[in-house]
């Protein structure tokens, strides 16, 4: 039983270009496009409408970096692949990359089939898996190898929170060499917590316990630093480097002259990183707290410099590091210690309205929001052509925005299972107002049709910006 579903009348923006043109849906891929008002769109007809004039019809968002139900400090990330999946829907995201985890001293084998396990049969939306490596030995780089070949082809170190993720430069490499023969791309979470650390201590030994102090320990010159670090290291491995959550202007300094010598580096910065800053971490009250994330927000001069790699393409893809805590029960575990803060903000549903948000300021072009947001994470993550784009053959992952709609940011109003918002009171141009996932509403008109279980685990290729 073949369903069809048209897309009439919008004005259809993809990374590559804009069109007036109709959308022809058959059997969850987009079948065709074809101009408005022309003999071939005027013939086709189906089981379903949707009216799209004076709205965009664009590809559904790509969310590279979420991390529901993630195990932190004592405590797990409030939305689970349930309520997660449900509220990127909402925002207009119909694909995440969550990270499964490895524990120390297990295998990757075991992390993996963990979070198959939690996501399995919950999922609203499309999902795949990045691989945390928390433990870098002879066995788990050979496991790296197979997952591989089983659509797990990126894998994240960390150079932060020693005796949790840290990797030394020994295990870093040695990772580094092995993607360079396997073709898996490596995720850098780059601070260097060792020196962290001490700062951290320091700070607590002088009295300094709020919120704001986690912004000034894990300084600029840290990430920077571990950046450069990262860079030389993948260059001596002959390996491809992405950097994830870039919030810094020296780190992207380090990643654009890294990319000036042809180097196969790529960044990824966050909304929170471009829209907040360390005056959100000075709040009174310990209100602080619910910005606390890593690598940390930071004075708002560096916004600027995050804009213009976006721009020139020294950074490449917007993702949220959505990890989600409660204010209540769980940032509240570091009232009188900073470090205790529970690291990480919501922001899976408000991505795609936010960065619409910086085309409605002239930050970025229309083009470049899909290109930042839907297309070069899938590229990046090898789920290009069939996800991040609107052409014949993709899946028909697609969102109807209304770009004149008003709304006002609020933890009142969002679906993330989490008691407040990173962007409380904000005002902002541009709605999600229907949205598909493979060929299915689930969004209808700003009504939630979808279900747990509709979303598909989604097998990865390598990164399609490497000549393999």
């Amino acid at each position: 039983m073949s369903t069809r579903t048209l897309i009439r009348g919008g004005l259809v923006v993809t990374a590559a270009d804009e069109t007036h043109a109709d959308v022809l849906i058959e059997d969850g891929r987009i079948a065709a496009l074809a101009a408005h008002g022309s003999e071939q769109a005027a013939s086709w007809t189906a089981d379903r409408v949707i009216d799209a004039t004076d709205k965009y019809v664009i590809p559904g968002g790509v969310d590279a970096h979420t991390h529901m139900e993630l195990p932190f400090g004592g405590t797990f990330a409030s939305d689970t692949f349930e309520t997660g999946t449900r509220a990127a829907a909402w925002g207009g995201t119909t694909t995440i990359v969550d990270f499964a985890v490895q524990s120390q001293g297990r295998s990757l084998r075991e992390g993996l089939d963990a979070w198959y396990a939690k996501a399995d049969g919950k999922c609203a939306i499309d999902y795949a898996f990045h691989m945390i490596l928390s433990d870098v030995n002879e066995s788990t780089l050979k496991e790296m190898d197979r997952l591989v070949e089983e659509g797990i082809t990126s894998f994240k170190l960390f150079m932060a929170y020693p005796g949790v993720f840290y990797s030394d430069d020994g295990q870093i490499l040695r990772a580094m060499q092995r993607s360079a023969g396997n073709g898996g791309l490596i995720m850098m979470h780059a601070e260097n917590g060792i020196a962290i650390d001490v700062l951290v201590e320091q700070a607590l030994q002088r009295g300094e316990t709020d919120p704001r102090y986690h912004g000034e320990v894990r300084k600029v010159l840290l990430e920077a630093e571990a950046t450069h670090r990262a860079i030389q290291l993948a260059r001596v491995a002959g390996a491809p480097l992405y950097v994830v959550h870039v919030s810094a202007e020296e780190a992207v300094a380090e990643l654009a002259a890294a990319r000036d010598k042809g180097l196969p580096v790529f960044g990824e910065t966050c909304p929170q990183y471009l829209f907040l800053s360390t005056d959100n971490l000075a709040e009174p009250d310990f209100h602080g707290a619910k910005y606390v994330c890593s690598t940390p927000l930071r004075p708002r001069e560096h916004q600027a410099a995050l804009w213009r790699g976006l721009r020139t393409d020294d950074l490449q893809v917007v993702s949220t590091d959505h990890c989600p805590f409660c204010f209540v029960g769980q940032k509240e575990l570091g009232r009188g210690d900073f470090s205790k803060i529970p690291n990480g903000l919501p922001g899976v549903e408000n991505r795609m309205d936010l960065l619409h948000q910086a085309v409605v300021d002239g930050h970025i072009s229309r083009r470049r929001w899909i290109d930042i947001a839907c297309a070069a994470p899938a590229r990046m993550f090898g789920l290009y052509g069939k996800k991040g784009t609107l052409a014949p053959g993709a899946d028909a992952d697609v969102v109807v925005y209304d770009p004149t709609a008003e709304q006002t940011l609020s933890a009142e109003t969002h679906h993330m299972n989490v008691d407040y918002s990173a962007y409380e009171g904000k005002r902002i141009r541009g709605q999600v107002e229907t949205v598909l996932s493979r060929g299915e509403v689930v969004i209808d008109r700003r009504e939630f049709t979808g279900r747990a279980g509709h979303g598909h685990y989604t097998p990865r290729g390598t990164c399609q910006y490497l000549n393999h």
